[in-house]
């Protein structure tokens, strides 16, 4: 199949005008409406707002690096040498889970199951057609299309796509020789869209399609969206209390800057697709007190924002990890050395 670059608008700009005093953050699409929700509270209480550029997480990781922001965000986190490379902390703030979409008429949601292997197969363009036998099998008694299937991709350097390609690398071995994980790949198949909003766009707009967004964008969109075999061979919904389950056995201090993965955990209900999302700030910043206004939203966030993140589908961190993030954050000084939180 052709690669056909779809364009879509990119968010940005959320709770208010611009204004001198209002905090500066770009990257990751997949938290964009849980940080749209807290900035548009926070501005309420606190009288600061949030301009927050939903461009990706590539795009979040340049301008941190740049010093453009006072935070960069990003679903791929950073390795530790990198980190320390660039003078930066970084720390989850929630976790989600990203979901396979599909547009087949007739098929409503959470009816259609999938495996991770089958999933890899399409977007390697192994398995082409919806009524493909090895789809059928897991689908008894659901009518599927002799329709050629349309996989749908970020264009974009995404941390999504990093989370789905991890994902992928941990169920197909075949996938792992041939693609990877990254940020960005080159696939094989597939119609590009810019962002979470533009796959969304995308496999609303293309029959026959399937896509990967972040579940809150599914639900928004009213996207329908496939089932997936988990590492205990179940299918559970992609809900608030999988996430959980996929993170429950989480070592959260096992890699530098919280960085782990949450990917094709154990467990009945994991959902088998879950990630943190992260933010990353400069450890020694220019401008500390813009920084410092950071730290109090993230902060704020993580007191009183859990049942916001809750309505979205999101996952709030556990209370300990919250605190060991409060604690990393004595690394970030002003000019004369002194912690800024």
């Amino acid at each position: 199949m052709r690669k056909i670059l779809v364009l879509a608008a990119v968010a940005a700009g959320i709770a208010g005008s611009a204004q001198a005093a209002d905090i500066t953050g770009a990257g990751a699409t997949f938290p964009f409406p849980i940080y749209s929700k807290w900035a548009e509270a926070y501005k309420k209480e606190a009288g600061v707002g949030l301009n927050y550029q939903s461009i990706g997480s590539g795009g979040g990781i340049r301008q941190i690096k740049a010093k453009t922001v006072a935070f960069g965000a990003t679903d791929a986190p950073l390795k530790g040498e990198d980190l320390s490379k660039d003078g930066l902390i970084q720390f989850p703030t929630v976790m989600g889970g990203v979901v396979p979409a599909v547009n087949i008429a007739g098929v409503e949601p959470g009816k259609l199951k999938l495996s991770g292997e089958i999933i890899a197969q399409i977007y390697l363009g192994d398995i082409k057609k919806w009524n493909d036998p090895k789809i059928a099998a897991l689908n008894a008694g659901l009518t599927l299309p002799d329709a050629n299937i349309n996989p749908v991709y970020r264009s974009d350097g995404s941390g999504t796509t990093f989370v789905f390609t991890d994902y992928l690398s941990k169920v197909s071995a075949d996938w792992k020789s041939k693609i990877g994980a990254n940020t960005a790949v080159q696939w094989p198949v597939g119609i590009g869209g810019k962002g979470n909003e533009g796959v969304s766009a995308s496999v609303k707009q293309v029959a026959n399609s399937i896509g990967y967004v972040e579940y809150a964008y599914a639900k928004q969109n009213k996207l329908s969206h496939a089932l997936v075999k988990n590492a205990d061979g179940n299918f559970p919904a992609p809900e608030e209390k999988a996430f959980q389950a996929a993170a429950a056995n989480a070592n959260w201090s096992e890699q530098p800057g919280f960085g782990i993965s949450l990917n094709n955990q154990k467990g009945a209900e994991a959902w088998p697709i879950t990630s943190a999302t992260f933010i990353l700030v400069h450890a020694k910043p220019e401008k500390p007190e813009e920084v410092q206004a950071a730290l109090k939203f993230f902060d704020w966030a993580y007191k009183g924002g859990d049942k916001l993140a809750s309505d979205l589908d999101y996952v709030a961190l556990p209370a300990n990890v919250k605190d060991q993030v409060r604690n990393a954050w004595k690394g970030v000084t002003d000019n004369a050395g002194k912690p800024i939180f």
